[in-house]
């Protein structure tokens, strides 16, 4: 059993794993995987087990910022196209 990192260490850290975003965001692990193979959130592999690590602050701002087009219900493809112009 994988013992979980408190949110004090979570907040400290510089990247997060998606089961951490999901407690950070209180986003669905599915939801956060799926905008992740959309290329909505950028991310790093680390380590020989190939996790992939979220840089935490940029992140979260980020799924924010996709929460709030999703309440102005833009699609995805118009989510994904927004993002190509903010970057």
């Amino acid at each position: 059993m994988s013992r979980q990192r408190s949110m004090e260490a979570i907040m400290a850290s510089e990247y997060v794993t998606i089961g951490e975003l999901v407690r950070l965001t209180e986003t669905r692990y599915s939801t956060l995987k799926f905008y992740t193979e959309e290329g909505f959130l950028p991310f790093v592999q680390k380590g020989s087990n190939l996790t992939r690590r979220y840089p935490r602050e940029k992140t979260v701002e980020r799924i924010a910022y996709i929460k709030g087009l999703r309440d102005q219900k833009k699609t995805t493809p118009q989510i994904k196209e927004i993002l190509k112009e903010k970057r």
